[in-house]
Parts: C-alpha cells; structure tokens; sequence
C-alpha cells in the first residue's frame, strides 16, 4: 500500500529574502517621507520669510515720515511678529529695503545648511511712468 495522495511538499527556503526586502521598501519609504518633509520645511520658511519681509518694508515705509529711526524701528517690531529676525533695514530716499531671516524649524536641526531663509523686500511711494 502506497500512499502517493498524503504526500506534502515543504515550500523552498526563501532564506529570509522576503524580510531584507521589506525592511529595504520601508528604510527606502522613509527615507523620501524624511526628504519631503525637509522640502516642505524649507519652502514654508521661505514663504514666511517672504512675507515677514513684505510686510516689514510696508510698516517701514507708512512711518518713513516720522524719520528713518522711527520707520526702521516698525520694522524690527513687525518683524518679531512674525516671528523673524530682521537682519538690515535700509532708507534709500522713499523707498525702504529690508532683509530678514526665518528659521526654518527643522525637527533634527540645521542639516546641510538649511536651516533658514532669508528674503529681501523694497517698499515706497509709486512713481507714475509717462
């Protein structure tokens, strides 16, 4: 009496091939979450630093007519509420320069250098152009 119909076959081993190759798809997924999330701290820096400036060189340029102290100085205070360093604040005629500088806020710190933005803004009266 033969038994050929119980026989069972034990599947090839795999050597843990299939866990290496998860473990790599996981390290490799968070590794693009980790760069995403780098480039999205770093454009939201800019973005704040952007507007930090803008409006900094608009409070400046509104109080250009109580002195250049007085403008430079809104710009310092509106700077700081928006949570910016302002780094120079320039009178030329007008017109009013400003630069400041945002961290970025990364979660592990300043890593290659990117740790903050800088922007630039100009404001002052408009000259009309015939």
């Amino acid at each position: 009496m033969t038994r050929t119909a119980d026989r069972h076959t034990e599947p090839a081993d795999d050597g843990g091939f299939a866990t290496v190759w998860t473990a790599g798809a996981a390290l490799a997924l968070l590794a693009v979450f980790a760069m995403l999330m780098y480039l999205g701290a770093a454009a939201h820096a800019r973005h704040r630093a952007a507007a930090a400036a803008d409006l900094a060189a608009l409070g400046a340029a509104a109080r250009l007519t109580h002195g250049t102290q007085h403008a430079c100085e809104t710009a310092v205070l509106v700077a700081r509420r928006m949570h910016a360093d302002l780094r120079s604040c320039q009178v030329r005629g007008w017109d009013v320069l400003v630069t400041v500088h945002v961290p970025a806020g990364l979660p592990l710190g300043d890593i290659g250098g990117t740790g903050a933005a800088t922007a630039r803004a100009r404001a002052g009266p408009v000259s009309t152009v015939r």
